[in-house]
Parts: C-alpha cells; sequence; structure tokens
C-alpha cells in the first residue's frame, strides 16, 4: 500500500505545497520554448530523411498533426507567460502538461517507430538516434516537473529498448542497452534534481517566513518604541524625533507651531471612577485626537493627560486658533462610558518658531508657558505664546534665581488679616500671608512668587519655614483665636511632607486645635486619595482643614463630602458682584446650603462693601474675612487690633 502511495505520489502534482507548484510552473514555463523547438526541430530532420521513400502520411500528416499539437501547447503558455495565475489556474495547468507529456511521449514514440521499416541502413539508423537524443532533451526541459518526465521516460524507453533489442541488430541492442543505462542515469538525475528543488522551495519559503517573522518583530518593536500602547497616537520618543527633524538647520526652514494640550477635569475622572474609566476617556481622547490629525498635522501623547501638537507650514495665529479651537470643541463632547456621562476640556498653549531659530527644549518651554497662562486665565481656550508670555517667563527665571538665593528669615515676612464672626464682632481667627521684598527685585506679589516656588519645589521648605514662624507669632495672642495658613498642594503630596508639617507644629507648643490649614480645590484635585490621607493625619493631630477659593476649581459635589473637612471658604469673585447680581447671590446661598449639609462651618472672603456683608449675612454666614473689617497687619499689630476689637466691644455692650 505505501509502495502504491510512494509511486502515486511520483506521477502528481504537489497539491499540499503552494510555492512549489508556484516554483514549478515559473521555472518550467522557461524551458518550455526549448523543450518544442528541439521536438520541432528534430522531427522535420526525421522527416525529411524519408521523404519518397516513407508514405506521405508517415511523412507529412502525421508530422504536421504532431506540430500543431507542440505548437497548441507553446501558444497556451506563451500566453501566460506573463499573466499571474491563480492557484487553481496553475494546478491545472500542470495536470494538463502530465496529460500532454503522456499524448506527447506515446505519439511521437510511435511515428518514429513506424518510420524505421523505410529507407536504407542511415535512414533507418536515424531513427534510434533521433529517439535517443530527443528524450534526453526531453526530459532535461522536463526536469522540474518530475511527473512529466518520468512519463516521457517510462513511455519512450521501455518501447524503445524492447524494440531495437529485440531487433536481431548488434549495434542497435548495444545502443538499446546504452539508452537504458543512460536512461537510469537520467531518473536518478531527475529524482536528484526535483528533490534538491523541492528543498530549495521550501528553505525559502522558511526564509520568507523567518522574514515576515522578522519584519514583524521590528514592526511590533517600532511601535513599541513610537507608538502609545493605549491611545494609537505617537508617543513622547516620537514627537520629540519629529520635533528635532524640524528644528534642523539644513531639514527646515518653514514656520511651524508646537502645541501642548492639557485635559481639564480628567484627574477628578480618574480618581472618582477609577483608572479604568480614566483609561477609556483617555482612549476616545486619542480616536478623537486622531481624526483632526493630517499629513502637516501631527498630535502625539507626551504622557499622562498631556498631548503635543505639531502644525507645518503654519501661514497666520489665525489658522492655530482655529485648529485649537477644533480641538479644543471637539474633547468637550460628553464621554459616555459604563460608570456614566463624564465631561473634560482642553486647553492649549501653542508657540510659533522659525525652524532653524530654536532647539525642541525653547519651543516646548514656551508652548508650556502659554498653557500656563491659558490653564490660569482661559481654561478650555487656545492661547499663543506671545511677547507678554516672553517677559513672564525672564521674569519668572529672574524670580526663581532670587528665590533659590534668598534669605528667608530678612526677606519674606509674615503679615496677617483678621477672621471674623459677625454675630460678635470681634475676630476669631488671622489668617497668615506671605509677603516678600527681593533686594534684586524688590516688591514681588504672592501670586508671582508662589506659583515659581511650587514649580521649583521651593514651596516646601518655604511653608515650614512660615509655618514655623507663625506659630510663633501666635502664642501672644488670646487662646480662643486662631491661626488660617495656607498649604501648597507640595506640602500635602507626601508622607514625608506631611510628617514635617506635624512636627513643626508639634514642637511651637500650640494646641493644634487652635491651627486652620487651608489647601484649594486645585490642589485637593492633583492627587485626591493623597490628599485625603494627608488632610486626615492633619485633623486626627487636631488640626483643622479648610477648602479654600471654593467655585474657582472643580467644584464636584462628588468629591467634597469624601474630603475630611472642617470648613469651605467662597472665593472672593462671588462676593464682588452679590448686591447686585442674583447668580451670584444664588451661588453663595447654594455652597452655604452645601455646608449646612454636609456638616462643615461656611467663610466668606473679600468682604469691601457693608451691602456685601448685609447681603451674606442675609444667607446665614457668620465668618467673614475682607477689606471692610482690616488689611493684612503685621504680627505686632494683631495684638493691638486684638485689643482694640475687645475695647469697642466692652463699650458697645455697655
Amino acid at each position: 500500500m505505501q509502495l502504491a502511495q510512494k509511486v502515486a505520489a511520483l506521477f502528481s502534482i504537489p497539491v499540499h505545497n503552494r510555492e512549489l507548484i508556484g516554483s514549478q510552473a515559473r521555472a518550467f514555463s522557461r524551458q518550455v520554448p526549448l523543450l518544442y523547438f528541439i521536438l520541432v526541430i528534430n522531427t522535420v530532420a526525421l522527416a525529411s530523411t524519408h521523404l519518397g521513400t516513407a508514405p506521405d502520411y508517415l511523412t507529412i500528416w502525421i508530422p504536421m498533426v504532431l506540430y500543431a499539437g507542440a505548437l497548441f501547447r507553446l501558444a497556451k503558455w506563451w500566453r501566460l507567460r506573463n499573466r499571474a495565475l491563480s492557484y487553481r489556474e496553475t494546478v491545472e495547468m500542470l495536470r494538463g502538461t502530465i496529460r500532454f507529456s503522456f499524448v506527447l511521449g506515446a505519439g511521437f514514440t510511435g511515428w518514429a517507430l513506424m518510420l524505421y521499416p523505410y529507407g536504407d541502413a542511415y535512414a533507418q539508423s536515424f531513427v534510434p538516434f533521433y529517439m535517443a537524443v530527443t528524450v534526453i532533451c526531453i526530459i532535461l526541459c522536463l526536469m522540474h516537473m518530475r511527473a512529466a518526465a518520468l512519463t516521457v521516460t517510462l513511455i519512450v524507453i521501455p518501447a524503445y529498448t524492447l524494440f531495437f533489442g529485440l531487433s536481431g541488430n548488434p549495434v542497435f541492442v548495444a545502443m538499446a542497452l546504452n539508452v537504458c543505462l543512460v536512461a537510469g542515469g537520467m531518473i536518478y538525475m531527475l529524482q536528484t534534481n526535483y528533490r534538491d528543488f523541492a528543498n530549495l522551495i521550501e528553505t525559502q519559503k522558511a526564509l520568507v517566513v523567518k522574514q515576515a517573522e522578522t519584519q514583524r518583530l521590528v514592526d511590533e518593536n517600532f511601535k513599541l518604541a513610537n507608538i502609545d500602547s493605549l491611545t494609537d497616537l505617537p508617543n513622547r520618543r516620537s514627537f520629540f524625533a519629529s520635533l528635532a527633524r524640524r528644528t534642523d538647520r539644513d531639514a527646515h526652514a518653514d514656520k511651524f507651531a508646537v502645541g501642548v494640550i492639557d485635559l481639564d477635569g480628567f484627574k477628578p475622572v480618574n480618581d472618582l471612577y477609577g483608572h479604568a474609566a480614566g483609561d477609556r476617556v483617555l482612549l476616545e481622547v486619542g480616536r478623537r485626537l486622531s481624526r483632526l490629525a493630517k499629513e502637516d498635522i501631527l498630535i502625539a501623547r507626551l504622557g499622562g493627560d498631556e498631548f503635543g501638537i505639531i502644525m507645518d507650514g503654519v501661514s497666520s495665529p489665525e489658522t492655530i486658533i482655529g485648529f485649537g479651537r477644533a480641538v479644543c470643541d471637539s474633547l468637550a463632547d460628553p464621554y459616555r462610558l459604563p460608570e456614566g456621562t463624564v465631561q473634560i476640556s482642553g486647553t492649549i498653549g501653542f508657540a510659533i518658531t522659525q525652524g532653524a531659530d530654536d532647539a525642541p527644549a525653547h519651543i516646548l518651554e514656551r508652548a508650556d508657558c502659554a498653557l500656563y497662562h491659558a490653564k490660569a486665565n482661559a481654561r478650555g481656550e487656545v492661547v499663543i505664546f506671545s511677547k507678554h508670555h516672553e517677559a513672564q517667563m525672564r521674569r519668572g527665571g529672574m524670580i526663581e534665581q532670587a528665590l533659590r538665593n534668598a534669605h528667608l528669615e530678612k526677606e519674606i515676612s509674615l503679615v496677617f488679616q483678621p477672621i471674623h464672626d459677625v454675630r460678635t464682632e470681634r475676630p476669631v481667627a488671622f489668617e497668615a500671608l506671605a509677603r516678600w521684598t527681593s533686594p534684586a527685585l524688590d516688591v514681588v506679589p504672592p501670586d508671582q512668587f508662589i506659583p515659581v516656588a511650587e514649580r521649583t519645589g521651593l514651596i516646601s521648605p518655604l511653608s515650614t519655614h512660615l509655618l514655623h514662624r507663625a506659630l510663633s507669632v501666635m502664642t501672644a495672642w488670646p487662646e480662643d483665636v486662631w491661626l488660617s495658613f495656607n498649604l501648597s498642594a507640595c506640602d500635602i503630596a507626601s508622607p514625608d511632607a506631611v510628617d514635617r508639617l506635624m512636627r513643626v507644629v508639634a514642637e511651637s507648643g500650640i494646641s493644634p486645635s487652635r491651627l486652620e490649614l487651608e489647601i484649594t480645590e486645585t490642589a485637593v484635585m492633583r492627587d485626591f486619595d493623597q490628599a485625603c490621607t494627608a488632610l486626615g493625619q492633619l485633623r486626627a493631630m487636631g488640626i483643622r482643614v479648610a477648602l479654600d477659593d471654593f467655585g474657582t476649581g472643580y467644584s464636584s459635589l462628588s468629591y467634597v463630602h469624601l474630603l475630611p473637612l472642617d470648613k469651605i471658604k467662597i472665593d472672593r469673585s462671588f462676593i464682588a458682584s452679590i448686591e447686585s447680581n442674583e447668580t451670584s447671590r444664588n451661588i453663595v446661598k447654594s455652597i452655604v446650603g452645601l455646608c449646612r449639609n454636609i456638616g462643615v462651618d461656611c467663610i466668606v472672603e473679600g468682604l469691601e462693601t457693608t451691602g456685601q456683608l448685609s447681603a451674606i449675612s442675609g444667607l446665614g454666614v457668620w465668618l467673614v474675612q475682607g477689606y471692610l473689617f482690616a488689611k493684612p497687619m503685621s504680627g505686632d499689630a494683631v495684638q493691638g487690633y486684638i485689643t482694640e476689637r475687645s475695647r469697642a466691644e466692652r463699650i458697645a455692650g455697655a
């Protein structure tokens, strides 16, 4: 059974091996013209030697039929030489070749043996010569078509050997034996060549597979190295490589713009719904930004919720603003998640540059500066770096250098602004405020040096130093007056920073219950979990915690009740127009109601008129702060202010 299968395999085509079939067809198609050329020329030569001695049907008509069959097959292969055949067409062509090889071998062999009886001895000897030479040439031309070559061999050689071996002519007998031996050698060579050919194809196939796998790995490594795995946008590395190419003096001379996108409100989504929800939002952000990217606009994820833009060939600031607003509008659409629908926005800072003028770091620094300005003054908008921002950058650099070299004890002072209880008309607390007079820069407002201190990491030692000084001043105050002190996000960003604050309080000898630490919404939302932990530690020590500037940050009611708070401080921006603006009045009323519902006190800052005081008193707010009562004063003036207010209270009571 196995032998029969092996024999059948010799006379069939390898339909299971597409690559081998295709290679056989290509190799054979190149040899078809030679095969039929030799066959036709040899046949013409044999027929011509028997003209006049053999009947016309043997010298003219039968050869004509054989020529026609050969030329038909030649024309068919020639017509397909430049055409891409399908797998099925290739298989049918090869099977047709095997079938035709049988017809070819039988037809030409039978015709040649029919000519043998005619002519003289020379003409008769030409017949075995013709058959031997022609069959060897055909076998060589069919070397890549083993089944066809074996078919021709097994038709021609046995007939040749029997016919001439039994002729009785010693020369023809010797020729028959010789051709039989040569045919055996040819079959061996045919088998060896076919095996080597098949092995070569398998090797090439394996090589192609290996190359494909190598290319896949190269593509995968490229993607890992240059594509953000979450959003499928170019990553930080790809962004900076593109930026470096554009700033090459020889590579780019046109203006281009660099933008930095920061997502507003993304941090609360992450903190409230979890990182999985945050990832889904970022994935959708990536899809939206991908739709806006073009051939001349690269959008990449730089990390976290920050994205970068490179716009080539910018023609005007209006073009940049228009594209930036399209980005902001796209990002502002609601995000529908399994946890619920959330809404965030995007703020963008752009810097326009000349390709040969700037280093990548300088361009990005200017875009960051524009972004910082936008987030401070116009969240959800687009800002292009300008000369005004450049002046701010230089000023910020000067402040940073002066702050690093500042003598804290001599240059930075504290002033205190009272917080009043309108029911008793007396101060119940004082808020400590930092003031800096630099020898190099003169007076530097807090809204200028505090952000620089936060950005440069100088704020934590500064806060610790100022808290220590404020607590020292406080030792002279009455026991029922407490201190309010502002913290930065950096002050609660780590357990070590919180430990330093608690150590300063413990070493001061002041009761922690007389200290209230204020933290802004924005600072809390930088790391909500860490903020909750830090504020919880401070409250466990007895320190009170107030949420400052409420209403100007995220103002999400879904997180306020989770924070360990004692007070909420309503921002002065709502108080400025509370006498005439019903919306402001309603906002303040809502915040006051929120405070009652969650069991915390409410403080209003920024009071400057009696009308404002009357408006907030009507809403049930008792703790107030502002220029209506007193401007910030030095530490030495606090005791005198407390004494004076106590005297006024006694006189009023009398």
